[in-house]
C-alpha cells in the first residue's frame, strides 16, 4: 500500500476470500479523518465482517452505532477496558448491562485484567472483571478478554466463574503454558500482527500449530499493532484492517497450512463464537 493510506491493498491478491478481523478499535481519534475510507479498504482486501472493540462505555455506544451504520458487516463489543475499571461505578455498570443487550453486542468486554500499565488500581480491575463476567453470563454472551502481565490472577477469576467460558483471549502473546490454560478453559485465541514482530513475537510462531483451527481468530487490533514487518510500511504507521491478510500469512505460515485453509477455518470460528451471519465475499 502507498504511504498515503490511498492505493489498492496489495495483501488483496492473496487466494483468501474471505477473513473477518475479530479485533478493531474504530472508534480510536486516528480513524477520524478516513473511518469510511478505512472501511473500503478493508472490503477491497477481502475483509468481509469485523467486530469493533469497546473499551469504555462512550467506545461501546460508539462502536454499536458504527454496527447500526453497517448491518451485517459490523458488529461490537460493550465493555470496560483494565485500563478503565476505576470508572465502571453502580451508574456505569448499569448502563454497561443495558448496552450489553444489544442485538448488535457480540461480546461483553475488552475486559479483563492489565497489570503492566497499572492504570487502574488492581483490586478496581479485578472487581470490574468479575462484574463484566457476571454480566456475559446472564446475557449469555462471549467474552472478549484482554491480559497482560497477570495471568495467574486471571485465569484464577475465570475459575471463580462457573462452567467453560465462551469467548477469546484478544490479542494473545503468551507462552506454551498461558496457551494451555486458555485452551482449557475453553477459550478461543486471537493472533494479531504481535506474531510478525522478530523481537516479541518469535515464540508465537512454535505456539500456532498447538491451536486447533476451530479455536484460532484473527485480529489486527487496529491502529495498534501495525505489522513490524510490513513492507512498505504507511507513513502514519496506524494498523488498519486491511493489513489482516498479513497477519494471516505469518499465521498460515507458523502452522504449515495454506492461507486460504486458514481463511476458511478462522472466518468459520468467528461467525460460530460470536454468532455472525454468512455474508457473500466483498468484491
Amino acid at each position: 500500500m502507498p504511504d498515503d493510506n490511498t492505493g489498492p491493498v496489495t495483501t488483496a491478491a492473496t487466494g483468501v476470500t474471505s477473513l473477518i478481523d475479530i479485533g478493531i478499535n474504530l472508534a480510536h481519534d486516528s480513524f477520524d479523518a478516513d473511518r469510511d475510507a478505512v472501511l473500503e479498504r478493508a472490503r477491497d482486501a477481502g475483509i468481509t465482517q469485523m467486530i469493533v472493540t469497546g473499551s469504555t462505555l462512550a467506545s461501546s455506544h460508539q462502536a454499536v452505532g458504527f454496527a447500526r451504520a453497517h448491518p451485517g458487516r459490523l458488529f461490537a463489543t460493550a465493555g470496560v477496558h483494565p485500563h478503565h475499571a476505576g470508572a465502571l461505578t453502580t451508574d456505569a455498570l448499569s448502563e454497561l448491562r443495558e448496552l450489553a443487550r444489544h442485538p448488535r453486542v457480540v461480546a461483553v468486554g475488552e475486559c479483563g485484567l492489565d497489570y503492566f500499565r497499572d492504570f487502574s488500581p488492581r483490586e478496581a480491575q479485578r472487581r470490574a472483571f468479575h462484574q463484566q463476567l457476571e454480566i456475559a453470563r446472564e446475557l449469555s454472551k462471549p467474552v472478549f478478554l484482554h491480559q497482560r502481565e497477570a495471568h495467574e490472577d486471571f485465569a484464577a477469576i475465570l475459575r471463580e466463574h462457573p462452567g467453560n467460558w465462551t469467548g477469546v483471549a484478544h490479542c494473545f502473546t503468551g507462552d506454551a503454558a498461558q496457551l494451555e490454560c486458555y485452551l482449557g478453559l475453553g477459550l478461543a485465541i486471537g493472533i494479531t500482527g504481535w506474531i510478525c514482530d522478530e523481537r516479541r513475537g518469535a515464540h508465537l510462531v512454535a505456539l500456532m500449530p498447538r491451536i486447533p483451527a476451530e479455536r484460532l481468530l484473527l485480529e489486527t487490533d487496529a491502529p495498534y499493532l501495525l505489522p513490524r514487518d510490513l513492507r512498505p510500511k504507511p507513513a502514519s504507521r496506524r494498523n488498519e484492517p486491511a493489513y489482516l491478510a498479513h497477519v494471516a500469512a505469518a499465521v498460515a505460515g507458523a502452522r504449515g497450512e495454506s492461507l486460504a485453509s486458514l481463511g476458511a477455518s478462522s472466518t468459520r470460528a468467528a461467525r460460530g463464537l460470536f454468532g455472525l451471519p454468512e455474508v457473500a465475499a466483498a468484491s
